[in-house]
């Protein structure tokens, strides 16, 4: 199911935005060369670091230092670049470098990465419902594995480092705004922070460069961060049930292969179930979450309208289920932890449904048909309301809590006066590298499109705020 959404969330955006892609990519000019780009052939060399590499000596506050735009340079061979470039939906790695600020690392992992959808309309096949082909678009989006190889140096604590390419977001802002507000409140979410790019010495172009969520991050965002870590499993079904354990190990992220044990997120989903009132509800929910980061979780949520994430239960052949999202536990003090992910497509519904696939009609607790599925949206796409889902329908029950933390969130870090001062921030930050890469890319953003795209994100917020 979630394969169809991509797909068709991506088909709209580019439908609806009008992004184009340019024929040949491979043809823009050089800009800014690196002093020893990767001769043309297969090595790539194997570079053991001497251990005063600044990368080896500061940690990732280095790498997302909010008041720098950092360059990064990908060397490949030539055939391994032609190599991904020909079929980038297989998403699969080849060798090259990673050079930063001097130092180079050697060999690392380089693939292309997204969701099926990330790829509709930038590569040449003709079944976008199967995307395949060659790359037409200038940017996908990028991930680099440090640890490739079973290398145990990291990259500034990091073992993987990924470049997200905007090309559904013409403002070049809902990422690292969504997570800095996320953040803002106190809830667990990557860091983002804006790069460039740049393959064997050509500027691609500007990209998002976001936390990547394993356990690196959650021992840097908990006490406790050896537990386990799940991508997109709700806790229970969309039908008050428990998943088949395989469901839960198919999205565990952390101790994976170290015979995990799926107690803590069993026993939690259990004790939803058997909720006979909702005063055992609350008791349950108050025991395994920080009730006050699940509230604050879903104020932002709501306000910057990520309609395509936890709280949209998207139906298909009568099973429905939410995604972008991760959970955490942690053993010790047997929490479990919501945490954000893939923004790329919040912001956009806030005032009017501008995408057509993600809208969700109901406002926080609100539910709608009974609790049966519906159709709604220009796609008539079925959906379930997120508050017929126990766990959800019982942090909508702390409404007076989650009203006190919706009129702080606006009148501090949701306030015109804050959203604006980081916009404007953040605009001087990459207005030259916008303009380098629109110079070099006849499919980069232009100045104008941004603009206008800026003037719309703040004009959204400001509904959002006084209404």
């Amino acid at each position: 199911m979630n394969r169809t959404l991509s797909i068709l969330c991506s088909l709209s955006l580019l439908f609806f935005l009008g992004i184009g892609c340019s024929d040949d990519p491979e043809n823009n000019t050089a800009s800014d060369p690196i002093d020893n780009p990767m001769p043309n052939e297969d090595d790539v060399p194997f570079i053991i670091p001497n251990g005063d590499e600044k990368y080896l000596l500061e940690d990732s506050e280095y790498i997302f230092d909010q008041n720098k735009l950092l360059r990064f340079d990908l060397v490949l061979p030539q055939q391994h670049l032609n190599q991904i470039n020909q079929d980038p939906a297989a998403e699969e790695y080849v060798e090259g470098s990673l050079v930063f600020e001097g130092d180079t690392i050697s060999p690392v992992g380089i693939r292309y990465k997204g969701s099926i959808g990330a790829f509709v309309g930038c590569l040449s096949g003709n079944t976008w419902t199967n995307p395949s082909g060659s790359k037409t678009c200038t940017k996908l989006s990028m991930k680099v594995k440090i640890n490739w190889g079973n290398r145990e140096e990291k990259f500034f604590g990091l073992k993987k480092v990924q470049f997200h390419s905007m090309n559904n977001d013409p403002s070049q802002m809902h990422e690292r705004l969504g997570y800095h507000l996320f953040r803002s409140m106190g809830v667990p979410a990557p860091r983002a922070v804006h790069a460039k790019l740049y393959i064997n010495g050509q500027y691609n172009g500007l990209f998002a460069l976001i936390e990547h969520i394993d356990g690196r991050f959650t021992r840097y965002n908990f006490e406790d961060g050896e537990g386990n870590l799940y991508k997109e499993v709700w806790p229970i079904t969309d039908k008050s049930t428990l998943h088949a354990d395989d469901r839960y190990l198919a999205g565990l992220k952390t101790n994976e292969d170290e015979n995990p044990s799926l107690d803590l997120i069993k026993t939690f989903a259990q004790e939803i179930v058997d909720a006979e009132s909702q005063t055992a509800l609350h008791t349950t929910l108050e025991s395994f979450l920080n009730i006050d980061q699940m509230l604050s979780y879903s104020v932002v949520d709501r306000l910057i309208r990520h309609d395509d994430g936890p709280f949209h239960w998207y139906c298909n052949f009568g099973d429905c289920e939410s995604h972008n999202f991760y959970w955490y536990e942690e053993p010790e003090n047997q929490k479990l932890h919501l945490i954000a992910w893939d923004l790329d497509l919040a912001f956009q519904n806030i005032q009017d449904d501008s995408n057509p696939v993600t809208p969700i009609p109901d406002d926080w607790g609100e539910t709608t048909n009974n609790c049966n599925p519906f159709p709604y949206g220009a796609f008539a796409l079925m959906q379930k309301s997120a508050a017929c889902d126990k766990l959800t329908g019982g942090l909508a029950d702390y409404e007076s809590e989650y009203q006190n933390l919706r009129s702080e969130f606006i009148a501090t870090r949701f306030s015109k006066a804050e959203i604006d001062n980081l916009l404007d921030t953040w605009k001087s930050q990459i207005e030259e590298a916008t303009l380098d890469a629109r110079n070099i890319h006849d499919d980069a953003v232009s100045f104008g499109q941004w603009e206008s795209a800026l003037n719309t994100l703040r004009n959204k917020i400001d509904w959002a705020r006084e209404n």
